[in-house]
């Protein structure tokens, strides 16, 4: 689809979950997984589309907002077709605005004493590096995270993808 030029996201996702749907019925697996896509656009105009964690946008106030993305989509290769419920929403991100995208090992991470480090500790640590680079807010961001599960093991994937608004 992408080598064929299309760019509407509810479409590449209704087609991806055709293809996958298939392939999980074929091989009779129980697997599906959620996806977003996110498309920048030069005048900082932020197209996001399909179901995944929740994406978190640190104003240059210092203001956080948690973009829940359930509307948006439905977990690809569960049904034979997503159509009706893929959606899109516009996100407009000023200069020096910082948006979040994260997977749940980071949100579901445990301390010894089995406790989350949960969406709350996740927005604190990002207002509270959100003025350096992108790759200072990431770098704390994870420091955060190892120091709060300390010796614990690691349970899921740990993905962190920080972009910063020039």
């Amino acid at each position: 689809l992408e080598e064929q030029g299309e760019s509407d996201p509810a479409l590449f996702l209704s087609v991806l979950n055709r293809v996958i749907y298939k392939n999980i019925v074929r091989t009779q697996t129980d697997k599906y997984l959620t996806l977003a896509f996110v498309d920048f656009r030069p005048d900082g105009e932020v197209i996001l589309s399909g179901q995944h964690e929740e994406v978190l946008i640190v104003r240059n106030d210092g203001s956080v907002e948690r973009i829940d993305t359930n509307d948006l989509g439905f977990p690809v290769g569960l049904e034979p077709d997503i159509s009706d419920f893929v959606a899109t929403r516009s996100l407009r991100l000023a200069a020096g605005d910082v948006l979040l995208l994260h997977t749940d090992g980071i949100t579901e991470a445990e301390n010894p004493s089995a406790e989350l480090y949960g969406i709350e500790r996740l927005c604190a640590s990002a207002a509270q590096y959100a003025n350096g680079s992108a790759e200072s807010i990431k770098t704390g961001i994870i420091a955060d995270l190892m120091a709060y599960i300390a010796d614990q093991k690691i349970h899921d994937d740990i993905t962190l993808v920080v972009v910063k608004q020039r």
